[in-house]
């Protein structure tokens, strides 16, 4: 080891070169002993992990010293009667915040005692936008005119680079002498980012040498990926998913100690008045603490909480009780690639029954975005039930946190 460190030292080797020399373990190990050496820290625990790394430091991460493990709970079980989720299911959450997996796990109760969530994906496609510059005005017209007439051959190209994928569609939006084009794709199980990137460049290069547009770059924003954007609380991106479930004014006053009406005016006043006086695109409780603690769990790009906190929740008044649900217009999720293939995100996709590919292809993606959109649907329940019976200060104290 004393000789890869000093050459680590010395510039004659490169941290991200170790694994050319080594294999992945030992690779790790210098690395980290040299990081420990450089900041005069300590790294045992960093150092303590159980995953197989063959496959991570090809796939997941560079210059990889360790693993940091974040706490993994699980809430549950919960009724879940979508179109490809139907049973009872127990959510594995990853945080380090305290009280979230209690919460959730009351709202999982609930749902569950109502009958299940009523669950539907209403649309399904991942997007990549390429930006062109034109000459002027007119040609930047033309350039998207020849984009709408050309469909055939915009999938024709696109589709020559996956296996899996579909093109949806091409929407064109034109801003001055800058053209955007954003793609649609059905990419089955995998959430689908490479695989609408690599389509993307095709379909630009094509664009490019037909219209004599500039292709600038192959993601131009109008995705929009990992942003806050309009765009994707009303077109979608990923899974649109839709959750619901009916409560009688009896199940209301029983376990979140508050009544429908009261209900009905909290997530009024809050979600809806208080996110739209805040000029947010989220006019929710608390989605993206559900989103991203089961994305960090199942081995999804916890960037993409961004789209999965743009979420709407409703609750309506009706016949002896109401009817609450949530909207994720933006759920970018899958079962295979990315970190879906790490061995601790692989055995919680394994617990919800929707580990690697589906049959037919798609199914196990979209229970998936199903599955996490109940979970959201109960931990929107909770909180709000805890809101409207003034109890979330006490829950929280209640839970050692402040």
């Amino acid at each position: 080891m004393d000789e890869y460190i000093e050459r680590l030292k010395d510039g004659s080797l490169k941290l991200y070169a170790l694994e050319k020399e080594l294999p992945p373990e030992e690779a790790v190990r210098v690395r980290r002993a040299f990081v420990e050496g450089e900041t005069g820290t300590a790294l045992p625990k960093v150092g303590s992990f159980t995953i197989d790394i063959d496959r991570v430091v090809k796939r997941n991460i560079e210059n990889m010293i360790g693993a940091v493990q974040v706490p993994l709970g699980v809430a549950g079980p919960i009724r879940v009667k979508g179109e490809y989720a139907d049973g009872s299911y127990y959510l594995p959450l990853a945080t380090t915040e305290g009280a979230l997996v209690a919460s959730v796990n009351r709202g999982c109760s609930l749902v569950t005692r109502a009958g299940g969530a009523d669950v539907r994906v209403m649309r399904d496609g991942m997007t990549r936008a390429p930006v062109f510059a034109a000459r002027d005005v007119p040609h930047a017209r033309d350039v998207a005119a020849w984009v709408e007439s050309h469909v055939a051959e915009i999938r024709e190209v696109a589709e020559s680079t996956t296996k899996h994928g579909e093109f949806r569609e091409a929407v064109t939006y034109v801003a001055g002498t800058s053209v955007f084009v954003r793609l649609e794709f059905d990419t089955k199980d995998a959430m689908g980012m490479n695989m609408v990137t690599i389509a993307g460049q095709k379909v630009g290069e094509l664009i490019e040498r037909e219209t004599g547009a500039r292709l600038v770059a192959t993601s131009g924003n109008m995705c929009t990926d990992k942003k806050p954007a309009a765009i994707n609380l009303v077109r979608g991106r990923g899974k649109t998913v839709v959750a619901g479930v009916r409560l009688t004014d009896a199940m209301v006053a029983d376990l979140l100690k508050t009544d429908a009406e009261t209900l009905v005016e909290v997530n009024y006043r809050k979600n809806l008045v208080g996110s739209a006086r805040a000029a947010s695109f989220g006019f929710n409780a608390h989605a993206a603490n559900v989103v991203a603690a089961t994305f960090i769990a199942c081995g999804q790009d916890p960037a993409h909480v961004v789209e999965g906190s743009t979420a709407i929740t409703t609750v309506d008044r009706v016949d002896g009780g109401v009817y609450v649900s949530v909207t994720l217009p933006s759920l970018p999720v899958g079962t295979v690639g990315g970190g879906t293939g790490i061995d601790t995100q692989h055995e919680c996709l394994a617990m919800l029954g929707v580990a690697g590919g589906g049959d037919p292809p798609g199914t196990h993606a979209k229970a998936f975005a199903e599955i996490v959109a109940a979970g959201v649907l109960a931990g929107e329940l909770s909180l709000l039930g805890a809101l409207a019976a003034q109890h979330l200060a006490r829950a929280h104290r209640e839970h050692g946190r402040g």
